[in-house]
């Protein structure tokens, strides 16, 4: 299945992703400044790959060009000195929901360093990537988008999981960067 995927963000994750999806199929392309609104509106399925920070800043310039789209989430909700910026009562994702009513967002890919973003697999493992939202059909594919690209694919539940996988994201990040186990590492669920 060849979807149209639009990647806003060309940094680490977003080049990673796109080099993920190009290989797997998929018609990707990342953004620059100026161009984000024209890859959403030519995009089935929109990415965003960017600092937290930067999502406001992002919404304004897609404006309308994401309703009705697909909106994955691939932001780690984190303050600038690495602490999370939401707590467990909402998420980042659930947050931006709310921003953007008429897009369908599902959180996906921020419990993965950029580095195995693009093949799903480290060391020859297949990591898991998981996919949490309330649109049933949007997650499904963007649970496919994962599997193409080589990840076992897991359906996280409603948006409200989005919570954990933040959570999920952010130890991840500890584990890494903060207690140096370096980025060379994934999660793996069995099931």
């Amino acid at each position: 299945m060849k979807t149209k995927i639009g990647i806003i963000g060309s940094g680490n994750v977003g080049s990673a992703l796109l080099k993920g999806l190009t290989t797997a199929g998929h018609d990707a392309i990342t953004s620059n400044e100026e161009n984000v609104a024209e890859i959403a509106r030519n995009s089935d399925v929109v990415i965003l790959a960017i600092p937290f920070s930067a999502i406001d800043d992002v919404l304004k310039k897609l404006g309308s060009t994401i309703n009705g789209k697909i909106l994955i989430d691939a932001t780690n909700a984190l303050t600038p000195d690495y602490q999370l910026a939401v707590g467990f009562t909402t998420s980042g994702a659930e947050e931006l929901q709310k921003k953007v009513p008429l897009a369908k967002v599902v959180k996906a890919f921020n419990t993965v360093f950029a580095q195995n973003m693009a093949t799903g697999k480290l060391n020859g493992k297949i990591l898991s990537a998981f996919a949490a939202g309330d649109d049933e059909e949007s997650k499904k594919l963007v649970l496919e988008i994962e599997k193409s690209i080589g990840f076992d694919a897991i359906d996280a539940g409603p948006l409200a999981n989005a919570r954990q996988l933040e959570a999920l994201g952010y130890f991840n990040i500890q584990l890494g960067y903060f207690l140096k186990n370096g980025t060379e590492t994934g999660f793996i669920y069995s099931h």
